[in-house]
């Protein structure tokens, strides 16, 4: 590799403002919606918009924002959602305190036919949340709103509703079909939204929801290390952005003597291990180049290779060690185990920097995806770069780094009781919980 320029603080300072740039920009200022992706006519993303409302409090205290600025950007995002229509009609904004996955950029309505989403919802709250644990001068009316508002919001969302009858919780909803036959079931991202609905003191969750998710855990081993699996990354990391799981451990942890935090280093660690052993043969992978998750790619399309027939996908949950995996690499991903793993991390984000350029020209920092494997008529040697820039990966980004850095979300939300109240139901004992 070559040398870097900067210590490892300034560059991950660096990191931090470009990608806090994207919600500086990508922003709808009447109405707090963030777009999705950078492409032209995109919706807003209720998850990137629950990332940003997480973001302002760390970028005020990393001086990227005053804090009067933050603040009005935060109460005009939850005023927003406040006020916005709730109901079954089909260009709502939300139904039963969800929102849809998706929503116009100017009118804040329903986008796409997409669905009302229980996750999205879920980050989207989470950013809520943890705004209003920030924002806590009771001298400051605005900061008293704030607080407000994230409480009504989340105590608005009916929980039981969205388990359709059934135990685990269903995936969303559609006002022309109804709920969707998936639900949240296995380990995943979803660890979050059983602890926000079991904590909610208005409409909770039952214990016995979390035993249905909890049971079709698949423990395997990947290259000698043992872990609760799950194929993309990011599964290991968005519950982790509001939840300190260090020390504490529900029942699934506690029979197999480790925690959460220690599942998604070991899934990190099986990252590398997996690009370094490259089973598929794919450009580029290796020590310093690996991250594979839920990402943009540079399909669809089949491509003979070098005498090998290679199937290339677009936006698809790619994972390891199962697959699909098509050469795609998402360096976002690896920012986001820094709390997890920093000796692999660190030389890797490095790698991205100074090796690949991943960050050159681009003013949010690193593009979403590179494809070394997949042949392009430009100079560049690492092959296929995305165009976009997405806001579900910027917000991981500034958020994982802080947390490794002054574990600022972690300490936020252990104020939170709803967090706290929600563990407990769920099963969680032990560290920090313990002391409370």
């Amino acid at each position: 590799m070559k040398r870097k320029a900067l210590t490892t603080a300034a560059e991950l300072d660096m990191l931090q403002r470009e990608s806090f740039s994207y919600f500086m920009h990508e922003t709808n200022l009447e109405n707090g919606l963030v777009v999705d992706k950078t492409a032209t006519d995109w919706p807003a993303s209720i998850a990137a918009v629950g990332l940003a409302l997480a973001a302002y409090p760390v970028a005020v205290e990393r001086g990227f924002i005053g804090r009067a600025a933050a603040r009005k950007r935060v109460l005009l995002t939850l005023r927003f959602f406040w006020s916005s229509p709730q109901g079954p009609e089909p260009d709502a904004t939300g139904y039963k305190g969800f929102f849809y996955h998706f929503l116009h950029m100017q009118t804040g309505r329903r986008a796409w036919q997409c669905e009302l989403s229980t996750i999205d919802t879920t980050f989207f709250l989470a950013g809520a949340l943890a705004a209003g644990c920030y924002f806590d001068d009771p001298a400051n009316a605005e900061e008293s709103e704030i607080r407000r508002l994230a409480d009504a919001l989340y105590l608005r969302v009916d929980w039981q509703w969205a388990q359709d009858g059934g135990g685990a919780v269903s995936m969303g909803w559609k006002p022309e079909s109804g709920f969707l036959p998936n639900r949240w079931d296995g380990y995943d991202e979803a660890l979050l939204l059983y602890i926000l609905g079991l904590g909610s003191p208005s409409h909770p969750l039952p214990a016995d929801s979390y035993c249905d998710w909890a049971f079709a855990y698949q423990w395997q081993q990947s290259y000698g290390i043992d872990y609760f699996y799950a194929g993309s990354l990011f599964t290991h990391q968005l519950s982790h952005i509001w939840v300190d799981f260090r020390g504490i451990q529900d029942g699934a942890m506690r029979t197999k003597g480790i925690d959460y935090f220690e599942n998604s280093r070991r899934a990190t660690l099986v990252q590398q291990q997996y690009a370094i052993a490259n089973p598929g043969g794919f450009s580029g992978y290796g020590e310093y180049c690996w991250g594979i998750t839920a990402s943009d790619g540079p399909g669809p399309s089949v491509l003979e290779i070098k005498g090998v027939k290679r199937e290339f996908y677009d936006y698809v949950a790619r994972g390891v060690p199962h697959g699909p995996d098509d050469g795609t690499i998402a360096p976002w991903v690896v920012v986001a185990s820094l709390p997890f793993a920093p000796e692999i991390v660190l030389p890797t984000i490095d790698y991205f920097v100074h090796q690949v350029g991943l960050k050159t020209g681009n003013p949010y920092g690193f593009k979403a995806t590179f494809n070394p494997s997949y042949p392009c008529n430009s100079a560049n040697p690492y092959g296929w770069i995305s165009p976009w820039h997405f806001g579900i990966d910027q917000g991981p980004i500034i958020l994982m780094i802080e947390n490794y850095r002054s574990e600022m979300l972690w300490s936020l939300m252990r104020n939170c009781p709803y967090i706290a109240n929600g563990l407990r139901r769920a099963g969680f004992s032990g560290g920090w919980l313990g002391a409370q």
